[in-house]
């Protein structure tokens, strides 16, 4: 651990959140002197103080302990390399257009990787009335269902939750060049064109 580092952004951060040292001490708990100390690159952080300082400064522990934020392209935001994440504990569905690191239930979450639509997961897509019908014959118990499905164009994404005990069936508004995600249960991610 650079200390230098860890204290140059550890200053940033302060001065983004319009702190001064003795707040950001009274936060932690701790005297401004070490504040100072941690800036000027004399020393680092105590392990103890790593949860409440990533909290105040609004910035992961890993990002505190490196001394470094790497910002994401600037252009990372097109919905066609969207990633989608899903956590095991409690099936929260989150998505990121670029890089991160996405925790949910105290876990960190890596994204899914869709697989090709394969004939236990195959869906029957239709027009009707200027929407996309999408029907399913997926089981849809408590243990084996259809999570949700999204609908991914270069602009948009429109994410549609499903829950068990529904019917086999979604309705999406057309849009073109788009694709379709769909997330089982048990079988994991899908994709269909």
């Amino acid at each position: 651990m650079d200390c230098g580092k860890v204290g140059k952004l550890i200053f940033d951060l302060r001065k983004e959140k319009g702190l001064t040292q003795k707040q950001l001490a009274d936060a932690l708990n701790i005297s401004d002197k070490t504040i100072s100390k941690w800036e000027r690159g004399l020393g680092c952080p105590d392990v103890s103080l790593l949860q409440q300082l990533s909290g105040t400064l609004g910035v992961n522990i890993e990002g505190i302990l490196s001394g470094i934020l790497e910002p994401n392209d600037i252009n990372g935001g097109n919905m066609k390399k969207i990633k989608f994440y899903v956590c095991p504990s409690c099936g929260n569905i989150l998505t990121a257009t670029g890089q991160a690191e996405i925790t949910c239930c105290g876990r960190k979450i890596d994204p899914l990787v869709p697989k090709p639509a394969d004939a236990g997961h195959r869906l029957t897509v239709e027009e009707h009335d200027g929407d996309w019908y999408i029907t399913f014959p997926h089981e849809m118990s408590k243990q084996h269902y259809l999570s949700f499905f999204a609908y991914v164009s270069c602009d948009r994404v429109l994410i549609v939750k499903l829950y068990p005990e529904q019917g086999g069936e979604v309705r999406l508004p057309k849009m073109h060049g788009g694709k379709i995600y769909f997330y089982c249960s048990q079988h994991g991610f899908w994709i269909q064109d």
